[in-house]
């Protein structure tokens, strides 16, 4: 089973943005959250620009749902680690944050990454995925699995090579393969080096974790069954809530219904979902 998940405090929190830097293709907000507990690799927070968060119109905008890349327990809180692609009016405007602003703040929320064990029967070591800015809970997961002895390697892959800036500081000198899309030597894609990774003879002692695009995840959902290999994919999708309510996030299992990936994911298991595109139909 996954392990237990610190309780988040009641409704939203202020909390102040501490640094906001560029980092490749993207940006990394710093939030001190000085109430909350530490989170787990894998889930996730609910995040708006506080005061003022509203569009032209003067509606609101829904906050966004971003999991965190790095998390550190310090004397005033814990310090939070956002990293952001600009590809809306939400993320422009938490982009455009500076020292000293603030963020209304909800969680962590949401399930996290199991141990390797857990996830395929006797694994010894683990396989990480990820793509674009899917990479943000990986590195989480990653310095987890080296505080706690476990062996990993770690796969990229990114449209060109310089949105892949914010590796060396997320992964540190962990050996970290790349494939990018940009057409030059490399792979062109990361699946293509998850397929030389599940044609290994180690492969029965491996547990696979993978965060990325849909279209990348459901392509790993597939090659882990087909290997025979346990894998925990991380979703992305938008939501309004974080509680369940609005069952904008929901994806259709093997046996009917749907799982809310706000509470019973973003990190769900491959075979507990047809597909890993939220939204669609299987």
């Amino acid at each position: 089973m996954p392990p237990e998940r610190p309780l988040p405090p009641l409704g939203r929190r202020l909390a102040p943005v501490t640094a906001s830097r560029a980092d490749g293709a993207y940006r990394v907000l710093e939030v001190s959250d000085e109430t909350g507990p530490e989170p787990l690799p894998g889930q996730f927070y609910m995040v708006a620009e506080a005061p003022d968060w509203e569009g032209s119109s003067g509606r609101p905008y829904l906050p966004r749902a971003i999991s965190f890349a790095a998390a550190e327990v310090r004397s005033d809180g814990v310090s939070l680690e956002f990293l952001l692609d600009e590809v809306g009016p939400g993320t422009r405007a938490l982009s455009a944050l500076t020292e000293g602003s603030q963020v209304w703040l909800t969680g962590p929320l949401g399930s996290p990454f199991s141990d390797p064990g857990e996830v395929t029967e006797g694994a010894l070591g683990a396989v990480i995925v990820g793509g674009g800015i899917g990479i943000a809970p990986l590195a989480a997961l990653r310095r987890s699995l080296v505080q706690k002895g476990i062996a990993s390697r770690t796969l990229l892959g990114f449209r060109e090579p310089a949105a892949a800036g914010a590796i060396d500081r997320l992964f540190g000198c962990e050996e970290v393969r790349v494939a990018y899309e940009s057409g030059d030597d490399s792979p062109a894609r990361v699946t293509d080096l998850l397929a030389r990774v599940l044609a290994g003879d180690s492969v029965g002692a491996t547990a696979v974790y993978s965060c990325g695009p849909p279209g990348m995840l459901e392509a790993v959902r597939q090659m882990c069954a087909g290997a025979g290999v346990g894998v925990e994919l991380a979703l992305e999708s938008p939501m309004a809530c974080g509680y369940g309510a609005c069952f904008g996030c929901a994806v259709p299992k093997p046996d009917g219904g749907f799982l809310r990936l706000c509470i019973d994911g973003p990190v769900v298991r491959g075979d507990a979902i047809t597909t890993a595109c939220a939204g669609e139909a299987p």
